[in-house]
């Protein structure tokens, strides 16, 4: 049965968006310390330069085994020791030497990736309010733009960044329902192939193994009641054919549910023999213009009439039998008569080890193609067994394997 495509993981695409953003970050942040460092050099004298650009590179140490080595979004709790330093000494660095304010944005994104929860807000906030002193100190605590400024971006940037982790997380939770509803799909169409084959498998066992099987013991026990008589003999040779049609057709289904000499040639004659395996009596009749039909078709009636021969023989008691196969202009059918004892179609047993089987697995393979089996039949007046089963239009026939 078909199944539906694999899909990719969900964390492996998130890991990989994440890992890009993270690229990102690391790299402004690269770039902005550099400017910054040049810009502080260039308006402090040489003896301020000295612990700041050391602070800074200090800054820049931490940054990179917090971010680069230890892998904020791999490594857990092993990480916060080198994140909380890394705070102090860039809180320390920012006071200090404002000129470094706007690497707090590689700053604050890097903390809120190490911590989570409660520990993830105090983290950011730290760093917004160290950026807000250093720039109020820049400006001789005189500007209260410079304070409250950074402490607004770190507000903003705080609930961007929840509204990003939250709609990740919703998709996370889209991808893996959706995997989870593939794999129960998938499951299903197996379960669902699986009846269908073991329906399939027993059909034809039914109508091939078992109703020859049963037709054969039949022989043998009237060939042991009469023996040594000449019937005997006959009804003991005809079990033997019987037994060896048997055992062919258990090979068949062994090899993919073939039916060597049945599925290949003229129709009519196909029906006709497969009919007398069970009743010897038995004659074909065919109206309308006969034409090919789909392999599905021809092989569903060559099954519908062995097993309703074979009925005839184990039940019915008949004296004559016939089959009509009938071309219609959209449809084709078949109809096996017998003037036998008869029954009612309505107290039919339902399947059970003993029987019970054939006349369901007769609807089973016509309603799967569409078609209607009908079972009109009184006691003591015969039994006509009716399938119809719809065709392609004209020019859309299925070729019969030749």
């Amino acid at each position: 049965m078909p199944t539906a495509p694999p899909q990719p993981a969900p964390g492996g695409r998130i890991g990989r968006i994440d890992g890009r953003i993270d690229a990102v970050v690391h790299l402004g942040f690269a770039v902005l310390m550099v400017a910054s460092g040049v810009r502080y050099v260039m308006r402090h004298s040489p003896a301020d330069n000295l612990w700041t650009v050391a602070l800074a590179a200090a800054v820049c140490v931490l940054y990179a085994v917090t971010a680069v080595l230890a892998g904020p979004r791999m490594a857990g709790h092993r990480n916060r020791p080198w994140m909380i330093a890394l705070l102090a000494a860039w809180a320390v660095l920012v006071i200090v030497a404002p000129s470094f304010a706007w690497c707090s944005f590689a700053i604050f994104f890097l903390a809120r990736t190490a911590f989570r929860g409660w520990a993830g807000y105090v983290a950011g906030g730290a760093t917004a309010a160290a950026t807000a002193v250093g720039l109020f100190r820049m400006s001789d605590w005189t500007d209260v733009a410079m304070l409250l400024g950074p402490l607004a971006a770190g507000v903003l940037l705080t609930l961007i960044y929840d509204k990003i982790e939250r709609d990740a997380a919703l998709q996370k939770k889209l991808f893996d329902d959706v995997s989870q509803a593939q794999e129960q799909l998938a499951a299903r169409e197996r379960e669902a192939g699986i009846a269908t084959e073991r329906q399939r498998v027993s059909r034809e066992i039914h109508d091939t193994v078992t109703q020859g099987l049963a037709s054969s013991l039949l022989l043998l026990e009237a060939a042991q009641r009469s023996w040594p008589a000449e019937a005997a003999q006959d009804d003991v040779r005809h079990a033997a054919g019987l037994l060896r049609r048997n055992l062919a057709d258990t090979r068949s289904l062994v090899h993919e549910l073939s039916v060597p000499g049945l599925e290949s040639g003229p129709l009519p004659e196909a029906l006709e023999q497969a009919a007398r395996q069970y009743v010897d009596t038995i004659r074909v009749q065919v109206t309308g213009e006969p034409r090919p039909l789909p392999n599905e078709v021809r092989h569903a009636l060559l099954r519908v009439t062995q097993s309703a021969a074979a009925n005839i023989n184990l039940h019915a008691r008949a004296e004559h039998a016939s089959v009509t196969l009938g071309y219609l202009p959209d449809a084709v059918t078949l109809d096996v008569f017998d003037d036998g004892r008869g029954f009612d179609p309505e107290a039919v047993p339902p399947p059970s080890p003993t029987g019970g089987y054939g006349l369901r697995a007769m609807r089973q393979r016509v309603e799967q193609l569409g078609g209607e089996l009908s079972v009109e039949s009184t006691p003591g007046e015969g039994t006509i067994i009716a399938a119809q089963m719809p065709l392609p239009a004209a020019g859309t026939e299925t070729k019969e394997r030749r």
